[in-house]
């Protein structure tokens, strides 16, 4: 298995990166020092996850003790809610990369279909109509000014995909959406896929013991245990792995160095055909349903509207 994958860019995306959301402070850099000695290229970040200047310590520490030089590193982040009107798109950008201290980003991501007012408080009820052309249009600007050497989305349906290929004039080059063995996303992979865009998978070990996860843990599932005994690996490597060769790159986020390098460890072996057809027996179940979007006077008044009904 390579361990990238080619965007439409023709940029290469490296097969697994660290993922760093919701990271307490104090223990992100320290994570992203130890993925990159591990052999990780990619870290993946956002404003909303309030640990971008950490990061951006750690990444500073490893250019200047030559762990690893910036060309060598894949680096994405995403656009702040409050800054999709157009004249703010630019700042969103410059705020990451001053925080990162980074000159560009290889991945600029819309972070979801969620709207608000700047400097509005993140919650439902402030939640406005987004416009989409608009927004895509100054990240596409980005695009041709350099600072963002690929732009995409998160969290994307099938539905808000199919509209913005439908007036993009620069496709975007990934999709990055909750993906693994419990919530598979064929519809959107395929879609994704015919279109030239890149699925990368955050969350790629379900959500077990975050407070937005809802429902068991496909890494308890039987069959997912029974290939792990089979191929003598850990439940969330064949996760990861099932990723991989379904075309994806994944995110997986841990601060435990054991951990990081267990995750990382999955580039030198493939899953059989036979036992890759079995995860298609595994019940499908959305553990990221995103009910803090949701507002009786919000534009979302139900998860069913915010995934347009792809749940």
């Amino acid at each position: 298995m390579a361990e990238s994958f080619v965007l439409n860019t023709g940029a290469r995306i490296p097969s697994v990166g660290l993922g760093t959301a919701k990271t307490e402070p104090g223990t992100v850099g320290e994570a992203v020092y130890a993925a990159i000695k591990a052999g990780y290229r990619h870290i993946d970040c956002a404003p909303a996850y309030r640990n971008e200047k950490e990061i951006g310590l750690a990444l500073k520490k490893l250019f200047e003790d030559y762990v690893v030089k910036r060309e060598d590193l894949f680096i994405s982040s995403k656009l702040w809610s409050g800054n999709h009107a157009p004249e703010d798109v630019p700042e969103g950008i410059d705020t990451t990369l001053e925080d990162l201290q980074l000159e560009y980003l290889d991945l600029f991501l819309i972070h979801a279909p969620v709207r608000t007012n700047k400097g509005a408080v993140r919650t439902a009820e402030n939640y406005i109509t987004l416009d989409v052309p608009a927004t895509w249009g100054a990240m596409e600007k980005l695009y041709d000014s350099g600072k963002a050497r690929a732009i995409g989305v998160s969290n994307f349906s099938c539905k808000r995909m199919e509209d913005l290929l439908a007036i993009a004039r620069v496709t975007p080059a990934v999709n990055q959406v909750e993906s693994h063995p419990g919530w598979q996303q064929m519809k959107l992979r395929e879609l994704c896929e015919s279109n030239g865009v890149h699925l990368s998978a955050y969350s790629p070990l379900g959500r077990p013991g975050s407070p937005a996860f809802t429902g068991p843990s496909f890494l308890s599932n039987p069959i997912v245990i029974s290939i792990a005994e089979k191929l003598q690996r850990s439940p969330a490597q064949v996760a990861l792995r099932w990723g991989l060769q379904m075309g994806q790159s994944v995110l997986p986020k841990s601060i435990n160095e054991t951990r990081i390098k267990e995750n990382f460890n999955i580039l030198d072996w493939s899953i059989p055909e036979d036992l890759m057809s079995k995860f298609s027996e595994i019940p499908q179940i959305k553990t990221l349903r995103a009910e803090f979007v949701v507002h009786p006077q919000g534009i979302y008044k139900t998860v069913e509207d915010f995934w347009d009904g792809e749940i």
